[in-house]
């Protein structure tokens, strides 16, 4: 299972990365990398949690995956030197780090963190090939159960409810489905009281298991 950056490095480390630079706050919806830009910087991901999406040459987007907490965003065009491939969007109000892309490269050099680094984008791309195997084999309804046990594991709150803060059509755009789709599956969790839906639009996971558990059964 894919691992947030802070468990790669350490919190040792993490906390030395974060002394680089202060904190700063984003708001929601605000574009924190934007795809085609260059390296010049990397972003800590202290809390809170973004949406990675891809934009395609007549303007479709497709929502890639959800990152949380400790995580280490934009790294990749930095070390490689090569414009951005994906933007990120704060999914909620978040509190980040931005490290000048000098002072990046100078703390992994001085640490020895390139095949740290390497060994966690190797686990990234395995971990997308597993979600694009389950999106071109499994039905809507596990799709959408398996993705949103992911999103739980990037989301900031704990506790016995969770906030999953993606609309219908974002959910729809990470599984590769149409939004009525979506909303068909979400039906029957939404009668049985395992989810509900959020005023500002997202969803309250309150039983992520029964989900689960249902979606497969239907398949």
């Amino acid at each position: 299972m894919y691992q947030p950056h802070v468990s790669v490095i350490g919190d040792d480390l993490w906390s030395q990365l974060c002394q680089l630079a202060p904190v700063r706050v984003r708001p929601a919806r605000s574009v924190l990398l934007r795809q085609g830009d260059p390296g010049t910087h990397v972003i800590l991901l202290v809390s809170g949690s973004t949406l990675i999406t891809l934009t395609g040459s007549h303007g479709e987007r497709t929502l890639l995956a959800v990152r949380g907490a400790g995580e280490l965003l934009g790294e990749l065009a930095v070390l490689d030197n090569q414009p951005r491939t994906a933007s990120v969007i704060a999914a909620e109000d978040c509190r980040v780090h931005i490290i000048p892309a000098p002072d990046f490269l100078a703390f992994v050099d001085r640490h020895d963190l390139q095949a740290a680094l390497l060994r966690h984008a190797i686990a990234r791309v395995r971990e997308a090939e597993t979600v694009r195997l389950e999106m071109a084999t499994s039905a809507v309804p596990v799709r959408l159960a398996s993705a949103l046990g992911r999103l739980l594991q990037a989301a900031s709150a704990g506790g016995a409810e969770c906030l999953v803060r993606l609309t219908q059509l974002e959910l729809s755009q990470l599984i590769g489905a149409s939004r009525n789709a979506v909303g068909t599956a979400l039906k029957p969790w939404r009668e049985q009281g395992w989810l509900a839906t959020e005023a500002a639009g997202g969803l309250i996971i309150r039983d992520i298991t029964s989900i689960q558990s249902h979606a497969h059964a239907q398949t």
